[in-house]
């Protein structure tokens, strides 16, 4: 005759098939839409490209050679892909001071909210999300009408007579620089917000008791205590920062494309679906393992103890 501790065990084991049972059209549902796209571009990227544009269900490496090497058209001789790896780098780098500039910006904007009076907290906040209420296309063309030619700086800046003939930031990296922090500098100060809001200051009070500087106690004592705040910001910046489109197209000009605007052209007017799809699935791998590499080593990292 079964124990009672048997039957209990055997009670949680049906428990949790019926719950596994009962979530599984869910998950697949999820596993396919998620997955699903990804597995076509993947396919794709083994195909063979077709003359006016689409795929030739032939398979093909090519479209993955042609990432970071390029086929001379007289002599078949293989030679680095420039181009390509300058709009990589030109997107990697982009992306890396998007965040930095984000960061050094929301930073203190997320220190002055948490600081501030609980029943004007929420003002701020509110007033932080405010750009999320517009369509990013029209809040790339408000950053355009500031910083073209007859904009707003340039047009200041000659009134006041410290230039004589307009700057020209627009269609330049700076412009796209300028266009992604402005976009993205909400998802920097809501996450660094949401850590430093639970921060007891009490700890910042004693660290100026013990006679602390204040860069000692933003380097001690506040920085690692909201690190997972600032690690959950600069991944929501910079991975929407890698494969910016709209911002790049816009401030950029098309002078300076990014690896979003040069795999929309694969799929365009380039009519080369495989290396397009070469091109994403690149990305993608990039981008995660400079991810994990970078919060397995924020994570583990210990505070120095002086």
């Amino acid at each position: 005759m079964a124990s009672a501790e048997e039957i209990a065990r055997a009670a949680d084991r049906k428990d949790i098939r019926n719950r596994w049972l009962l979530s599984a059209p869910a998950l697949v549902i999820i596993l396919v839409a998620a997955t699903g796209p990804l597995l076509i571009v993947l396919v794709y990227s083994f195909l063979t490209s077709a003359a006016y544009g689409g795929v030739e269900w032939k398979f093909s490496p090519d479209a993955w050679i042609s990432v970071l090497v390029e086929r001379d058209i007289f002599d078949d001789t293989l030679s680095l892909a420039d181009a390509n790896i300058t709009i990589f780098w030109r997107s990697v780098k982009l992306a890396l001071m998007t965040t930095l500039v984000t960061l050094i910006l929301g930073f203190p904007t997320a220190y002055f909210m948490a600081t501030r009076a609980e029943k004007t907290r929420d003002l701020w906040l509110f007033l932080i999300t405010i750009p999320f209420w517009t369509n990013l296309l029209i809040r790339t063309f408000a950053v355009l009408q500031i910083i073209r030619n007859e904009g707003i700086i340039n047009t200041l800046l000659i009134k006041a007579g410290f230039i004589s003939s307009p700057i020209q930031i627009l269609f330049t990296d700076t412009a796209i620089l300028i266009g992604m922090a402005y976009v993205y500098l909400p998802l920097m100060v809501l996450p660094i917000y949401a850590s430093m809001e639970k921060l007891d200051f009490r700890l910042v009070e004693a660290g100026y008791d013990l006679y602390a500087s204040r860069w000692q106690v933003l380097r001690r004592i506040i920085f690692p205590l909201v690190k997972p705040g600032v690690i959950a910001g600069s991944i929501l910046v910079f991975i929407p920062a890698v494969g910016a489109y709209v911002t790049p197209s816009i401030l950029g000009g098309g002078k300076n494309m990014m690896i979003s605007n040069f795999i929309e052209l694969q799929f365009g007017q380039a009519r080369n679906w495989p290396l397009g799809a070469a091109l994403a699935i690149t990305v993608m791998v990039v981008v995660m393992i400079a991810l994990l590499v970078y919060v397995r080593n924020a994570g583990t990292g210990e505070v120095r103890r002086d």
